[in-house]
């Protein structure tokens, strides 16, 4: 049978511990698509391409085009990461759908797996609030479940925080629950700590009523809390980094663990 498309009840968590400590959370949820699937099967719960209340759109995802799928297994190649098996194992994908025909996605992830199951790459996508996208492409031995990978900083996200320093990702997934966490280091250590978590149900029309009326307006409430929590950082006279120019290669890789 092939996979089900599913939904995560769960919250967003975001500290920052300099130059001013600064904490939230919010509840929020996911959608978690088995794309491969979907593809062979379209799941009618899964409205893609169409209006909805909630919908999947191929547009939000890696260069626009009409086949996010495609676009990421070119990723995959152009990145030195396909292999012909990987057309058998799954590709999942956490992001938030579109809600009422709009979405903003901060972050994306792609979890490419092998046949056998195992992970064999992450994509994070990532959007800013200025229309631009970069993907951190994650793979090789350090990528696993529940272990930590890095790569450089090169993208601009927030006005408050430099365009340098490094991510650490880790992912953890159950079957009732995924995690993932993304935190950013500066040349001073820990700055910034995320976690997106979610208890994992079955996408179905009793669970999408649940989100839809539960978060009415959670693209408008994701973009409102941006503004608001940089507002706050304001307040507290954390400093401003104007916006770079974007990064000249669309992907970046894994960074190289240094031995002690």
């Amino acid at each position: 049978m092939s996979p089900r498309a599913l939904i995560g009840f769960g919250e967003v968590r975001h500290t920052r511990l300099k130059p001013a400590r600064h904490a939230f959370r919010y509840g929020n949820y996911f959608w978690l698509l088995p794309m491969r699937a979907l593809a062979r099967e379209p799941q009618a719960i899964v409205r893609r391409n169409q209006r909805g209340a909630l919908s999947f759109h191929d547009a939000d995802h890696g260069d626009g085009g009409g086949n996010a799928l495609v676009w990421l297994d070119g990723l995959l190649h152009a990145q030195g990461l396909w292999q012909a098996d990987l057309a058998e194992g799954e590709v999942w994908l956490q992001t938030y759908p579109r809600v009422m025909g709009y979405a903003f996605k901060p972050v994306s992830f792609w979890y490419v797996h092998r046949p056998d199951g195992h992970l064999h790459a992450i994509v994070a996508e990532v959007n800013n609030t200025f229309g631009e996208r970069h993907c951190y492409v994650l793979s090789g031995a350090q990528l696993g479940w529940g272990r930590e990978i890095e790569s450089d900083k090169v993208f601009h996200v927030s006005p408050f925080c430099d365009t340098q320093g490094r991510y650490r990702f880790r992912f953890m997934r159950t079957a009732q629950r995924l995690i993932a966490r993304v935190d950013h280091d500066d040349e001073g250590g820990p700055l910034i700590q995320t976690a997106i978590s979610g208890v994992l149900q079955t996408l179905d029309a009793g669970s999408a009523r649940k989100a839809f009326w539960g978060w009415p307006l959670m693209t408008f409430g994701v973009l409102a809390r941006i503004h608001w929590q940089a507002l706050q950082l304001w307040l507290k006279r954390v400093p401003f980094f104007s916006k770079p120019e974007p990064p000249t290669q669309f992907a970046t890789g894994p960074r190289a663990r240094t031995t002690p």
